[in-house]
Formats: structure tokens, C-alpha cells, sequence
């Protein structure tokens, strides 16, 4: 594999940050190898920690950041819970192709999850949740904007904006509210119409005459999340960071006679199990938990309740036709009605999209892939090989405010902002529940879950787990 020009930078950047052996550097360990892992170890590393990331896949980013929607996207702040989604989800409910499926399981943590979702459909929460995801995300994008400027990372990028575009009337007036809360945030999400969306991409010509509206966001971006992982690890190995791939997360363990009254819980290591060996005990001074929604396994046994459910997302990529490639769009686009996006990479479209609510399955179901296909070529007929897709799914880590949990890990129910002073971790962190924004929201949440842990506040108002303590 050929890596970008800059290592040197790194190394002479990492100089003055290597500990010695009379002032020896702080070992972190980040638990899970995608790309908000994968992130937060670089962070952690530039900031002059020793880090060592076990993931139990053989490589980084081969898990939910291996084939998704492709988008840096603030603009998609909208949660999934708004007042809009019960009555929508009741009608999609036997719908096998339905954009939003909640399978009914005799599942006590699915309903207790369903419930949790349902209230935060509240107009005020919906509210609330959105304004959290906008401010996380302009950071994150400035973040991810500064990190390809300073080392030079490809990753199949185009800066060429997002665009929602509208083929339903009522999906479209729906879209005019969250727009305009949208840019009093700053986000520079705009109202555009039907002549300028197929201006600024012509590969929408043929459904012109469909279209309601758009809107557009030009500072949106979009890129491999995968490719991006795999590079930024190798990165991060040329810098120092040491990776344990094929290597299981069996535990996450605790002294067990803290007091709570004189003391903090801590974690005195994990249990881990390399593939083909025994399990075995390792050890560094603080823990980052990043695993999405095998994050709530391992937090169970410590009394850590996080409200994460894994959302089966699917994705279809395509061969772009090498006969009319200008018939596959080149800018990003979200159809809102079909709650799918299309990212350009190199020669291929992605699309990703729709939430299904089926446990840990991993199955590919067949009409849900098929909705996808078919709702491309009505779109783009002409811009893809149709016979060429690969499909895939993979789980998002959701939370029911669709508000990622990052910060000091607490006892007890966590949600974005909580904290229980008398159980507040010294030393286990959380940078998960990132949902279908993970790409999004990913050198944001490294990059303050680094400062948090340096003692410095980041410089973004967002409601951190455990830090008003």
C-alpha cells in the first residue's frame, strides 16, 4: 500500500512528544478499530499519549465504517426521532422495504430502546437532539478539513457539497424548518430551486420533472470511510501507535472494593482474547471504549446502562457507467423521501440507507437490497451498471436521541450530558453511539474526547457524558 507524502511531518511533529523512561508517557487503550476509534487514537497520539488499539477484526474499518453513506454530512442533523417518525413507522411496520422497519421481537432491551425512541419525539426534544448534532458536527467537519490539510490523507474526497433533493411535496415543506433551525446554528444548509439543484448537478436532468425542491450545503463533503480509516491506521502506526488485530474484548475489569463515598470506580484492565489463543489480561493507565453497539455488552457488568441499539443500515455500490459517467451525480445527495444518500467514490456510487430494528442480525435481506437497486435506477438509469452491485449491511450504534455518548463513563443510565458523581470512571471513557453519523461526527468526537481527557475543554457546547462533575 502507498501512504501520502507528509510521514516525515509526523515524525518530526512526534519528537518532542515520546516519553521517557523517567517521565514515562500515559498508555491509553482504545477498544474497537473503526473509524471513531481509529480517530481518537490518532488524537490521543498527537497529543503526545502512548496508544494501543485492539480491535478484533484482522484490519481497522471493516466493521459499520467499512460501506456506508459515504457523507460528512451536518446537514443530515435531522434525528431519526422527531414527531413526524411514529406515525410514519406505524404505516412502514409491515413494510419489508419500508425506510424505517422495527421488526416486533420478544426483545426486553428492543422495547425498553422503542420506548426511550418514542419519547424523545417530542417536538422539544427533537429539537434539542438537532441542535447538539449540528454543533457536533460543524466541529467535526472543521476538524476532519484540518486533519486532510495538515497530512495530506486521500481518501476518494469531493468537496463539491451536499444536496437534499425532494420528489414529494409534503417531504419537501417538512424539510423547510429543520433548514432554516439549521443555518440559525450555522450551518449553511440553503433552500434551492429545481433549475439551480440541476445546475449544480446535472446528473438529476432526467428526473427534473419530478423534483418538488432541494436544498443544498456547500461546505458538505463526502469520502471512502473505510479507505479513510485504513490510512489514518497506518498513519498512526509510522506515529506510534501499536494495533492488536484478531484480538476479542472479552471484559472490561474493575476493582470491586471501591467505596464510592472516598473513591472513584476504575479499571484495572481488560480481558482479551487474540484469536487461536487463551484469554489474557491487559493493561494501560485509561480506556476509551469506541466498539458502537458492542458497546453495551462489555458496559453492563460494570452497572454502565447505555441506551444503544443497533440500526441495520444497507448499502449498495455500483460501477459507474464508463460509457456515461456524467450520468452518475458527482455531488453528494440525500433523498429524504427514501431515507437514502449517494456518495461519488472514484469510479463507484454508493448509496446507503433505511433502519432496521432486527437485534445483532447481520443477514442481507434480500427486498430491502432490492428497494435500493430500484430506487437508483429510477434516479440514475443510465449512470450505473446495475448487474455490478455489492450489497452490504451493517449496524449503527443508535442511540434514542440519536446523541452520541461521549465523555466520562458514570454508573448507572447514561445519556448524553448525565452524569452520577458518586460512580463517575477516573479512567474509562466513552466515544460511541455515534448512529448513522459516525463518519460525520468522527475527529469531532476524537478530538474532544482527546482535550477531555488532557483536562482542557473543548471548543464546542455540547452535552458530554459525565463531565459536570
Amino acid at each position: 500500500m502507498q501512504f501520502e507524502q507528509s510521514s516525515a511531518l509526523i515524525f518530526e511533529y512526534q519528537t518532542d512528544l515520546i516519553g521517557t523512561a523517567e517521565n514515562p508517557m500515559t498508555h491509553i487503550a482504545v477498544l474497537g478499530a473503526g473509524v471513531v476509534g481509529v480517530t481518537t487514537a490518532w488524537y490521543l497520539r498527537q497529543a503526545g499519549y502512548d496508544v494501543t488499539v485492539i480491535e478484533r477484526e484482522p484490519a481497522a474499518g471493516l466493521q459499520t465504517s467499512f460501506a456506508n453513506g459515504g457523507q460528512i454530512s451536518v446537514s443530515h442533523a435531522t434525528p431519526w426521532a422527531n414527531p413526524a417518525t411514529p406515525k410514519k413507522a406505524l404505516k412502514w411496520l409491515f413494510k419489508e422495504d419500508a425506510p424505517l422497519l422495527f421488526r416486533l421481537r420478544a426483545d426486553k432491551a428492543q422495547l425498553k430502546w422503542t420506548m426511550q425512541f418514542l419519547q424523545e419525539c417530542r417536538a422539544d426534544k427533537a429539537d434539542a437532539n438537532l441542535v447538539q448534532m449540528v454543533r457536533l458536527g460543524l466541529y467535526s467537519r472543521d476538524a476532519l478539513q484540518k486533519l486532510r490539510a495538515n497530512i495530506g490523507i486521500e481518501y476518494e474526497q469531493q468537496t463539491r457539497g451536499i444536496m437534499h433533493f425532494y420528489t414529494s411535496q409534503a417531504e419537501f415543506d417538512a424539510a423547510i424548518e429543520p433548514t432554516e433551525r439549521m443555518q440559525a446554528l450555522g450551518c449553511e444548509r440553503y433552500v434551492i430551486d429545481i433549475n439551480n439543484a440541476v445546475s449544480l448537478e446535472p446528473a438529476l436532468s432526467p428526473i427534473a420533472h419530478k423534483l418538488t425542491g432541494a436544498t443544498y450545503t456547500s461546505q458538505d463533503e463526502s469520502g471512502n470511510a473505510h479507505l479513510f480509516t485504513q490510512r489514518l491506521a497506518a498513519r498512526c502506526v509510522e506515529a506510534g501507535v501499536h494495533f492488536m488485530y484478531d484480538t476479542e474484548i472479552v471484559a472490561i475489569n474493575t476493582d470491586n472494593d471501591t467505596d464510592l463515598s472516598t473513591k472513584r470506580p476504575h479499571v484495572h484492565s481488560v480481558t482479551i482474547r487474540p484469536t487461536g489463543e487463551n484469554a489474557q489480561t491487559f493493561t494501560a493507565n485509561s480506556y476509551v471504549l469506541a466498539l458502537g453497539s458492542y458497546s453495551v455488552g462489555l458496559l453492563k457488568p460494570l452497572g454502565i446502562h447505555v441506551p444503544i441499539f443497533p440500526a441495520k443500515g444497507y448499502s449498495a455500490t455500483y460501477t459507474v457507467n464508463p460509457r456515461a459517467p456524467h450520468l452518475a451525480p458527482f455531488v453528494s445527495l440525500i433523498d429524504d423521501e427514501f431515507k437514502l444518500v449517494a456518495s461519488r467514490l472514484g469510479n463507484k456510487l454508493r448509496v446507503a440507507g433505511t433502519a432496521e430494528f432486527n437485534g445483532y442480525n447481520l443477514d442481507l435481506n434480500a427486498t430491502r437490497c432490492e428497494a435500493i437497486t430500484r430506487r437508483v435506477q429510477q434516479l440514475f438509469p443510465k449512470g450505473i451498471i446495475a448487474n455490478s452491485v455489492q450489497y452490504w449491511t451493517g449496524l449503527r450504534p443508535m442511540t434514542p436521541s440519536n446523541v452520541p455518548l461521549i465523555g466520562r463513563a458514570h454508573c448507572g443510565q447514561v445519556k448524553h450530558g448525565s452524569h452520577n458523581a458518586a460512580a463517575t470512571f477516573d479512567n474509562l471513557w466513552l466515544n460511541t453511539g455515534h448512529g448513522t453519523l459516525g463518519w460525520t461526527h468522527s475527529c469531532g468526537s476524537a478530538k474532544a474526547i482527546s482535550l477531555l481527557i488532557q483536562g482542557e475543554t473543548p471548543n464546542v457546547d455540547f452535552d458530554f457524558v459525565g463531565m459536570s462533575v
